[in-house]
This record gives structure tokens, sequence and C-alpha cells, in this order.
């Protein structure tokens, strides 16, 4: 990772995006000693309006704690890819959930990943767990935190009991994130 990054996670209301940005955040912080500011956005709706989580991670003090223009994108909603796909940097990292997301064309001089998070998720019977099943992509194909700390992260904050569930997600998003890599390098 270089010595600071930002990262934008954005979808609706409903879909765990604050709590995606908080495990994130998390796991820079505690499990990888590194300086990591988490702030959330979202609309007056209780679901299905627009939120986004931003984490700036570093390894100096956090001077400003929002995102601007940030080296890592996950997008979970068209509606989250109208607002914010323009945002990332050059040469940027974009991770979308390719059933809830349609892009005409890849951005140029971006890497784009298409993760069918929602989809792990429902073939799981627990459509709920999507935002960790792309955490888990996150953790393979955004070189953002370690895998050990992004797992620790995860169990260290989600609900007592489902644990089992939530460690199943996150590292089938992890395993589809390494395949998905071995296949472009594969095709390339």
């Amino acid at each position: 990772m270089s010595e600071k990054q930002e990262i934008r996670l954005a979808g609706f209301g409903g879909q765990g995006i604050i709590l995606s940005g908080h495990i994130l955040g998390k796991a820079a912080a505690l499990f990888e000693k590194k300086n990591a500011v988490f702030t959330q956005s979202y609309g007056p709706e209780a679901r299905g309006g627009s939120c986004s989580a931003d984490v700036v991670i570093s390894d100096d003090v956090v001077h400003y704690p929002k995102v601007g223009r940030p080296a890592v994108l996950v997008i979970m909603s068209q509606g989250a890819w109208t607002t914010y796909g323009q945002s990332i940097l050059p040469g940027g990292t974009l991770i979308l959930d390719e059933d809830l997301v349609t892009i005409d064309k890849d951005p140029e001089g971006i890497t784009v990943y298409r993760v069918p998070a929602t989809r792990l998720a429902e073939s799981m019977g627990k459509k709920i767990v999507a935002n960790i099943v792309m955490l888990g992509a996150v953790g393979a194909l955004g070189n953002v935190v370690a895998y050990e700390s992004l797992k620790n992260s995860v169990l260290s904050s989600i609900p007592a009991g489902t644990e089992e569930l939530n460690i199943s997600a996150f590292d089938r998003g992890y395993q589809y994130g390494v395949d998905l890599l071995k296949r472009m390098q594969a095709n390339a």
C-alpha cells in the first residue's frame, strides 16, 4: 500500500455500506497500526437512499478526512455510479457489483473489476451479507489492507451469532477476487 490511500464505498441505504467503511477503517487502524479516518454520508431516507463511506488510510497523520479522488472506488448501486463514477483517481481501481451496476464503457486508465456480490450473497441464502462479500473482494483486489486484518475486523464488528455466515461471505468474496485476478492475468 502507498503512504496514503483514499477509498470510497458507495451504494444505497440498507446495503451495509457504512458498516463496510467502518470495518475497512478499523482493519487499517487496529490491525495494521495505520492512521485511518472514516466518514459517512447518506440521504434522509432510512433505506434506499444514497450513501457512501470514505476511508483515508495513511502511514502518517491524516490532515483531511474527506476523500476527493479515491484510488479505490467500490460501487454497489447504479445511483452511486452516477454520483461518484467520475471521481476515481486516474490509474485507480473500480470494483462494482456487476448485477446492480451497468456502465456503458470502462473508464480509460482505470482497472475495473466486476464482482457479483449480491448474487453470491443470495446464493448463500442471505442477501444481507452482500457488503461482506464485497469487502472480501476488496481485500483481494484493492491492495488496501491485508486479508487477516480485514477478516479480524469483520469478526470484531458483526453481531454475535453471525460469525460463521459473515466469514463465509467474506471468504467467498475474497476467493472470487483471487480467481478473478488469475483469469484476468491469464487473458492479458
